[in-house]
Formats: structure tokens, C-alpha cells, sequence
């Protein structure tokens, strides 16, 4: 349930956002205020979280403490469960609540109304009928004086939540569904406290290290698992899967695998001490971290033959950690030294221009992860342990600019995982101490209140899928003219041949007649004069049916008009003929949220 401050005499936004360590825009946001964003005594606000605890000093009383965070006395004795009378010892840590869980109805509100003003809204609609069960209301009247409780509501968006809990006592791989709420048990009893969801590209499968250092790969739709490996005892653990979503890369035992899931086949490289094996978008070259001659930590790019290995750092110093190549191939971002001091740095590979994230004041950077666009990272920074375990929430760019602290969660660290279209950032909180977290929260950048998702149970991990899983609602689109079959959103109509169109999207079809060099004729559609893709497109080469193919992706001024349009160009296997005139590339134009997931089903004919 939500949290609800009352406004005292001496309260400005300003004030409350400094005392409880909140950004300012997320207090604004969870009560949907508006310029000059006044408020007034006795107002009740909806609280996001906070840094809610203390450290007692010498000469502190429950008084005093009271009185710099401007609640009641028996707020703080409640919470900490204080006998009279009621004294304290330096050193000691008080948890400060800022409110209580209820609303006290005025006169005029309306379910409606509490619902817009505190983002009970699910899929772009206020959810009033959630409010009423919570309360246990026979009908949607309200009187004035009624105690509330205001529910967090299911955010709505695509994609799901793949996490690590355990419910029922075991750890298990779930599903939850930010449009409904609902939660999803995927596998029973495979998993373990390390277990780590890995989405493959088209959002298919989800593979995970589980129960005795097993590799699974689990089959989302159908919910088949197969067991494609084990792990040595005390290997690093990470998996990442190929553009085309068919294989699986890692390291074991002093070699790179790469095991391809629908074969049943594997190919690896010798490289002595691998870990953080990753694909480029390529599908023809892997990352990965290993020791130099001398010993050294430092990055590598290889070809999957095993030819072409090329050095990436020239690092000097401690171990490369938690290396992640961007989604577009162009960055790779590390952490150094380790767990006490953990600094973010990022790499431009075409220049090798090192950039350092500058973090959170403690210098404990952890989980970075890059956003879908590669435009930016979020991350994890712990602050505040004069106070207990915290962490802010944070985006920054890749090369360090424009830091931002988002959130607090209360974890001395916290996972965090991009959604499908890059808007919002779930990550994980509920922790007591160092123990595990119990509660997944998500916070949309485009209006930053934190929503809490679950809450009580231990969640280890989670991860968005990179696609917006279309949950069976889908259609096949065959077009023997472009040689081409595909999925798309069944909800979607008939415009013409070549284009249909829905309320959250659209596809069009055609071909390019060019030549031989994809690189050439990407850059030509990207940067087109009439600049469809904004002034700024990212190009992201991948492989598309073994063929080579590269994504548009627009930048921030694309014009409205364009509909958030992106693109695919994709060599044909076989150049086409359409009216006597041949064409050796076909393009599929969608809007971004729904561009990858189409790409995704595509077959030739």
C-alpha cells in the first residue's frame, strides 16, 4: 500500500525531498501535482520511498529526531517499538516512517479522482475497481473521514518480468505481467539463490544456471525445459544468447562454447580463464574478458571460428568486472576494481576512448545495464550506510554525462533491468540489512513515481524481455510478392498490401534495389533528407535468418508525424524480381515498440 505524509507547518517540496533524500520530480509525480507545485498544511501526500532511518547521536532524543522530520513522536516509537521511557543510545538505528498506510477521505474525492491523483492506473486507465477491493467497498460511494488504503496498481506496458523467487520455498523461475499483475511459475524446484533469467533476443526462451550449476533453457509458450550443460563448482556464471536468438555463449573449463539450442550442437575456442562471454551484433564476433601475457585483466573481441582475437583495454590495474557490451555493438562498459570500491567505466570501441561514470558518493557502483537504444546505462550506487543499507537508483550516459538519481531502494545494492521500449526501470527492494530483497518495484522515466510490482518474497534477480511477447493475440502475414512470412498483432487492420495499422502500431512492407553494401544502404535510409528518423538514427547491424541485416532506430526529434517509426533492412538470400526490375533487399518498417518482436517471426518464402 501506498504511504501517506501529512503536510506540517514549515513543510515545503523542496524540504521534505532533502530531509527524506528523495528526488524532487518523484514527489511531484506520485501526487500528480502541478506548477508552482504549492502545497499547504495538512495535505496529505502520497510518499515515495525514501531514506526512512537514522543513526542516533549523542544528545538525540525521539523528540528531537521528531522534530527534524516534522512527524509525530509516536510515529518513530511505534515503528522502532520504544518502552517508556522511550530513551535512545547513540549509535543506535531508528527506522523514521513518514506516514501512515491510509488515506482520510475529503470531502469530494471520488474513487476516479484518487485514482488519477495517486497513478492508480494500469494500461493508461485509472483502476478505481482496484481501489474498491482493496477496501473491501460494497459500492464506489465515498464519505468523508474514511480511512483508505491506496493500492500500487500494475503499470501496464509490454514485455515481462522474468525474476528469481521463492515461492513455495524453492527457487524457481517466474513470469510477471505489468499489464494484469499476474504471476507466472515457469519452472519447479530447478532453480538456486545465483540463478539469473536470460531472455533470448526474440523473447522465446529464457536460459538460467539452476540447481547443481545446471544450465536450462526454458521454452516460454510451451514451457518445455531442456538441460544443456553443468558448470564446474565455483565457475563465474553468465550466459548470453546470439542476435538470432539459436545459440547460447559461455565459458567452462578454459574455453568458449557456443551451444546452439535448436541443434543441439556446440563449437568452442580455447581462451584460458574466459568469463563474460557476449555476442556482438554481428552474430560473428564474441566479447569477452581474459588475463594478458603478464597476467593483466583486459577485454577481447574474437571471431566465433576463433580467428581475429583483438585486444580491446589497455588495463593496467585490477580485474575487469561485469563487462557488458551495448545493445548496438558501439560501447562496452566494465566495473573496476571490485565489490568494496567498484568505479563504472565505458568504452567507445571505434575510437577506444575510456570514460569514467563518476557514481554515487560511496564509489559502490554495481549492476550497470545498458538501455535498449545503448544511449544509456542504469545502475545501482550505495549510499547513505551511516543510516543502514541504501542505494540510488540512477541513468547515466555512455560516456558519464547526465547523472541522475531516479529512486532509492533500500538493498545495500540493487539489480535493475530496462523495460521492452527503454521508458521504465524496475529493480529490486524490501531488504532488512544485507539479507535478500522482497520487493520488485518499476519507475517510468516519463513520469517518475516508483510502483511497487510484488512484494514478500525473496527475489535474487530479474530481467525485461526484449520484445513485447504479443501473449497469443498475433496473426500471420504472407505477401508471396516480397517472399516473405511474419507475425504481427492480431488487432491490427488491412491499410493496404504492404501496410496494416493498429492503435499502438503499425508494419509496411517493401524492397531496395542497391548495392552490394549493406553498410551503404543503411546509412542512405537512416539519413534520408527528409530526415524520417530524426537528425540522430542509431544503426544496429545484426542477422536476420542468417542473412545480414541492420535496424534504424530513431533518435529524440524524430517528428511526431513518423510515429515513432523504425526499420529493418535485411539482405535477401536470393535477390527478388518484382515487375521485371530485381531487388536484393527487403525493409520492414514498424514502429520501435513492436519493430524487433515482427523481426523476430520473420521467415522467407
Amino acid at each position: 500500500m501506498q504511504i501517506f505524509y501529512t503536510v506540517r507547518s514549515g513543510d515545503s517540496l523542496h524540504g521534505i525531498s532533502r530531509i527524506w533524500e528523495i528526488p524532487a520530480d518523484s514527489l511531484i509525480a506520485a501526487n500528480n501535482l502541478k506548477p508552482p507545485y504549492t502545497i499547504y498544511i495538512g495535505q496529505q501526500l502520497s510518499f515515495p520511498p525514501g531514506v526512512d532511518a537514522v543513526r542516533v547521536r549523542q544528545g538525540d532524543s525521539v523528540y528531537r529526531i521528531s522534530q527534524l522530520y516534522n512527524v509525530p513522536p509516536s510515529v518513530i516509537i511505534e515503528a522502532n517499538q520504544l518502552q517508556p521511557p522511550y530513551v535512545i543510545q547513540p549509535g543506535q538505528l531508528l527506522k523514521v516512517p513518514p506516514g501512515v498506510l491510509y488515506y482520510i477521505v475529503l470531502p469530494g474525492d471520488t474513487l476516479y479522482r484518487l485514482a488519477i491523483r495517486f497513478n492508480v492506473i494500469t494500461n493508461g486507465e485509472p483502476n478505481t475497481e482496484l481501489i474498491r477491493i482493496v477496501n473491501q467497498l460494497s459500492s464506489s460511494q465515498l464519505f468523508p473521514g474514511m480511512k483508505l488504503r491506496i493500492p500500487y496498481a500494475p503499470p501496464g506496458g509490454q514485455g515481462l518480468i522474468a525474476y528469481t523467487a521463492d515461492r513455495g520455498g524453492k527457487y524457481d523461475i517466474w513470469l510477471y505481467n505489468p499489464r494484469t499483475g499476474e504471476n507466472v511459475q515457469l519452472t519447479s524446484g530447478l532453480g538456486d539463490s545465483f540463478s539469473s533469467p536470460e531472455w533470448s533476443p526474440n523473447s522465446r526462451r529464457i536460459a538460467f544456471i539452476g540447481k547443481n550449476r545446471i544450465i536450462y533453457i526454458v521454452d516460454v509458450a510451451s514451457g518445455a525445459i531442456a538441460q544443456i550443460d553443468q558448470m564446474e563448482e565455483g565457475a563465474e556464471f553468465k550466459l548470453d544468447w546470439s542476435p538470432d536468438s539459436s545459440q547460447i555463449a559461455y565459458s567452462k573449463q578454459g574455453r568458449i562454447i557456443m551451444y546452439n539450442v535448436l541443434s543441439h550442437q556446440a563449437q568452442s575456442i580455447q581462451q584460458a580463464d574466459s568469463t563474460d562471454v557476449q555476442w556482438f551484433p554481428n552474430g560473428r564476433e564474441l566479447l569477452f574478458q581474459a588475463p594478458d601475457a603478464s597476467g593483466i585483466s583486459q577485454l577481447y573481441r574474437i571471431q566465433t571460428d576463433g580467428t581475429g582475437k583483438q585486444q580491446i583495454t589497455r588495463n593496467t590495474g585490477g580485474r575487469l568486472n561485469n563487462s557488458q557490451l551495448s545493445p548496438n555493438g558501439s560501447f562496452v562498459l566494465y566495473t573496476t576494481p571490485g565489490v568494496s570500491i567498484s568505479i563504472i567505466h565505458t568504452i567507445e570501441l571505434s575510437t577506444g576512448n575510456v570514460f569514467e561514470v563518476k557514481g554515487g558518493p560511496l564509489a559502490k557502483n554495481y549492476y550497470p545495464t545498458w538501455s535498449p537504444d545503448s544511449l544509456k546505462i542504469a545502475y545501482s550506487s550505495t549510499a547513505f550506510e551511516d543510516r543502514g543499507y541504501f542505494s540510488q537508483v540512477r541513468t547515466v550516459g555512455r560516456r558519464g554525462e547526465e547523472d541522475r538519481i531516479w529512486t532509492i531502494s533500500n538493498c545495500f545494492a540493487s539489480p535493475v533491468t530496462w523495460s521492452t521500449d527503454g521508458t521504465k526501470i524496475a529493480y529490486l527492494s524490501g531488504c532488512t540489512e544485507q539479507e535478500f530483497a522482497s520487493e520488485m518495484w518499476a519507475i517510468d522515466l516519463r513520469h517518475p513515481v516508483p510502483i511497487r510490482l510484488i512484494a514478500g518474497v525473496n527475489i535474487q534477480s530479474l530481467q525485461w524481455s526484449p520484445t513485447a511477447i504479443m501473449d497469443g493475440t498475433q496473426k500471420t502475414y504472407t505477401n508471396t510478392t516480397y517472399k516473405v512470412i511474419f507475425q504481427y498483432p492480431a488487432n491490427w487492420r488491412k491499410v493496404n498490401e504492404e501496410r496494416y495499422e493498429g492503435a499502438d502500431g503499425f508494419f509496411q512492407i517493401s524492397a531496395i534495389s542497391a548495392g552490394e553494401n549493406l553498410d551503404e544502404v543503411c546509412h542512405g535510409e537512416a539519413f534520408h533528407p527528409l530526415m524520417p528518423y530524426g537528425s540522430m538514427p542509431s544503426i544496429l547491424k545484426t542477422r536476420i535468418q542468417n542473412q545480414e541485416a541492420c535496424y534504424i532506430f530513431p533518435s529524440a526529434d524524430q517528428p511526431a508525424e513518423m510515429l515513432n517509426q523504425s526499420a529493418l533492412i535485411v539482405r535477401y538470400p536470393t535477390p527478388i524480381t518484382i515487375q521485371g526490375e530485381t531487388y536484393n533487399y527487403f525493409i520492414l518498417w514498424a514502429d520501435q515498440l513492436h519493430l524487433k518482436e515482427i523481426a523476430s517471426t520473420l521467415v522467407f518464402l
